[in-house]
């Protein structure tokens, strides 16, 4: 039995919901996978800190915002407490941020140069550091993984890597990011956009501000993280051509419903040679296209390879438990328990 020491560094609803699903499956992994675990470390933007090197009660920090219950309260920064922690994985679930990737990027380069796997749901350092850190990993012996930065628990990077050898990526369309799909949703149910917005909010999934999702930087950092690992071109979410839904009115919302059309907000990837050609941007959709059916918080990307057809996957109703199976997948990738 191989017992692993994990670490937190973020424990908001992605992080506590990795935590009931480690719970949940604690007699899976020892039975089926050898595996048992003990958490060593959380970190956290608004209750601080906690290092336990014989185990932190997962359950108990779960229901408990006095850290100091846990363990030993580390004070220091993030690097101090990484080193402190003492784990053989981090799990890095801190903000994106679409412009350096940072904190992030330095979490997990930290990690991995204390001899940890890296495993992380944040998009930014996908995009800002992939080559750096995936360069790291192979040096020390470890993983950097990231399976729940695009359509959270969907396998779209464990796709290409294990089950299509060979396939090269040629372009790709889809409806990546789930709250403004809510949002357009919502209008043709008659909502204005002020109201969809705070739909949305109330959920969950949007934002006190928004903007990330309604100005299209959550969609374009996903294309240029796709862009970046599967067609090993790296881009920037700058470089994509960008719009967001702000200006959708319900008006035109309710018209392409009557014409048997969506307005959806679709990214799109184009290899030409060396270049890429990125888009997000608001389009009408009829219902000869898969992304007409995408309602709601349903997520959908349809890749075009050089080896096989259309090839679509779907995701319905993601949310904190979809994106914390995609880490706990992740975990087992790094540990060698899938092909």
């Amino acid at each position: 039995m191989q017992e692993v020491r994990l670490v937190f560094l973020g424990f908001g609803n992605v992080g506590k919901a990795l935590a009931k699903l480690l719970l949940k499956k604690e007699s899976e992994l020892k039975d089926k996978f050898q595996l048992g675990f003990k958490v060593t470390g959380i970190a956290t933007g608004r209750h601080g800190q906690a290092v336990n090197p014989d185990g932190i009660d997962l359950a108990f920090a779960l229901e408990t915002d006095d850290y100091s219950k846990l363990g030993r309260i580390a004070v220091g920064d993030a690097r101090d407490f990484i080193a402190k922690a003492q784990g053989d994985v981090l799990f890095e679930n801190s903000p994106v941020n679409y412009e350096t990737g940072q904190p992030a990027v330095d979490h997990l380069r930290w990690a991995l140069e204390h001899g940890m796997h890296a495993i992380t749901a944040n998009k930014g350092p996908v995009v800002h550091a992939y080559r750096e850190l995936s360069g790291i990993a192979r040096q020390a012996g470890r993983r950097f993984l990231f399976e729940s930065t695009v359509m959270d628990g969907a396998p779209i990077f464990s796709l290409f890597r294990g089950a299509l050898p060979g396939a090269n990526l040629i372009s790709f369309k889809g409806v990546l990011n789930s709250t403004t799909n809510m949002i357009l949703t919502r209008m043709e149910d008659g909502a204005c956009f002020e109201s969809a917005v705070r739909y949305c909010q109330e959920i969950g999934i949007a934002e006190t501000d928004p903007s990330g999702d309604i100005d299209g930087w959550d969609a374009a950092v996903k294309v240029s993280a796709l862009a970046t690992v599967l067609m090993e071109t790296p881009l920037k979410p700058s470089q994509v051509d960008r719009t967001g839904i702000r200006e959708i009115s319900l008006e035109s919302v309710q018209q392409a419903k009557a014409q048997g059309k969506r307005w959806k907000l679709v990214c799109s990837l184009e290899k030409d040679g060396a270049r890429v050609h990125a888009r997000v941007h608001p389009e009408l959709v009829g219902t000869d296209s898969p992304l007409y059916g995408a309602t709601g918080t349903t997520s959908i990307v349809q890749f075009q390879t050089d080896v096989l057809g259309l090839l679509s996957v779907v995701e319905a109703d993601p949310g904190p438990h979809t994106t914390a199976y995609g880490l706990f997948a992740d975990f087992l990738t790094a540990m060698g328990k899938t092909s």
